[in-house]
């Protein structure tokens, strides 16, 4: 079993990319929506919202407004599309979320802790959680009777709210509980990148030195991202590859290792 996640970041041609998935057998594609949701929810009048936590990692600021036009973009039009391309592409593909079935859940973030303009405070109403159990017998079905899994956030929580959760850790979620031997997670940077340019990406990185290449290197949402990896090596996964999805043949290109891998 394969699991691949791809972002939702601007500049990724999805095209290319599924043009090359659709070559693989036993796969599982999890998806991303970021830069569609933040043309949406700017052009209705609710525009994206950052927070960074205390311990810097940033995540979307998502109250029931944002949640709604979530499931619009990620649940709707990018699921939809990805689906309707493999269906072109001879792959009999299949588009969830979360929700559907519970198939990934968990707890919702009763308070978050952020640095706003320097300062400290406590945001109480953030739909945001983390993945805790993944419906395998779901999964397994689908998989078992020829079907694509292709899958998006939001998850569901313990009380039946949709949750926003973070791709990259969702994927490690679902590929540590398929047994999966790789992950791979393909985004508009090549890998894990020591500056600005595109051509210093790190090749390798052994899994125990992921907190000092996170501490050292990684900005934005590339933190997620190694913290995905680490989840998934401790998971049981045996290799996590970061690699880049602006090209011809970006999963191939990543699994002959062109990109940042991680065991």
């Amino acid at each position: 079993m394969l699991v691949v996640k791809v972002g939702g970041s601007k500049g990724i041609d999805y095209d290319a990319f599924l043009e090359d998935f659709a070559q693989y057998e036993n796969t599982i594609l999890i998806h991303g929506g970021s830069h569609e949701l933040n043309e949406v929810s700017t052009q209705l009048g609710h525009p994206p919202k950052t927070l960074t936590s205390v311990s810097g990692f940033t995540s979307r600021y998502t109250d029931r407004k944002t949640m709604d036009m979530f499931n619009m973009v990620y649940a709707g039009k990018m699921n939809k599309m990805i689906v309707e391309k493999l269906q072109a592409l001879g792959i009999n593909a299949i588009g969830l979320s979360g929700l559907d079935g519970r198939l990934f859940e968990g707890p919702q973030k009763k308070t978050i802790r952020v640095i706003e303009n320097g300062k400290k405070r406590i945001i109480r109403d953030d739909m945001t959680g983390r993945v805790e159990q993944v419906n395998l017998d779901l999964l397994e079905l689908l998989i078992d009777n020829g079907f694509t899994p292709v899958l998006t956030p939001p998850a569901i929580s313990h009380e039946s709210i949709p949750i926003n959760v973070d791709g990259d850790r969702l994927a490690a979620a679902i590929a540590s509980a398929v047994n999966a031997d790789e992950l791979v997670i393909l985004s508009n940077v090549p890998g894990l990148l020591k500056d600005l340019d595109d051509t210093s990406f790190i090749e390798n990185i052994p899994r125990n030195t992921i907190d000092e290449h996170m501490d050292q290197y990684a900005k934005g949402r590339m933190k997620k991202k190694l913290l995905g990896a680490k989840e998934a090596l401790d998971g049981g996964v045996l290799k996590v590859i970061l690699g880049g999805a602006r090209a011809e043949n970006p999963l191939t290109n990543a699994l002959s290792g062109k990109g940042t891998v991680i065991a």
